[in-house]
C-alpha cells in the first residue's frame, strides 16, 4: 500500500470513528439538548456529498469513511429531530 493511501485510510478512520461515542451516547442516554441542530442537518449533508465526490473520483478511503460516518452522524441526527419535535408537542 502506498504511503498517500495509507494517510487517506488512516484520516477516514479517525475521523470515523470519533463520532462512535457521540453516537453510542445519543443512543443510550436520548439527551440531545447539548447538540445543534443545524450543525448536524449541514454536517450529514456535507458528508453525502463528501460520498457522492468518493464515488466520482473513486475513492474507497473517502467512500468507505463517509458511508459509516453518515450512519453515526445520521443516527445523531435522528434521535435530535425525534427529540426535538417531540419536545415541540408538549
Amino acid at each position: 500500500m502506498e504511503l498517500m493511501s495509507l494517510i487517506g485510510n488512516l484520516a477516514a478512520c479517525l475521523t470515523t470513528v470519533s463520532f462512535l461515542p457521540q453516537a453510542v451516547k445519543t443512543i443510550k442516554s436520548k439527551d440531545t439538548r447539548q447538540l445543534s441542530l443545524p450543525m448536524y442537518a449541514l454536517f450529514v449533508a456535507g458528508v453525502a456529498l463528501w460520498i457522492i465526490y468518493g464515488l466520482w473520483v473513486n475513492s474507497t478511503p473517502i467512500i468507505v469513511g463517509n458511508v459509516v460516518t453518515f450512519i453515526l452522524a445520521g443516527t445523531i441526527l435522528m434521535v435530535k429531530l425525534k427529540s426535538t419535535f417531540n419536545a415541540k408537542r408538549r
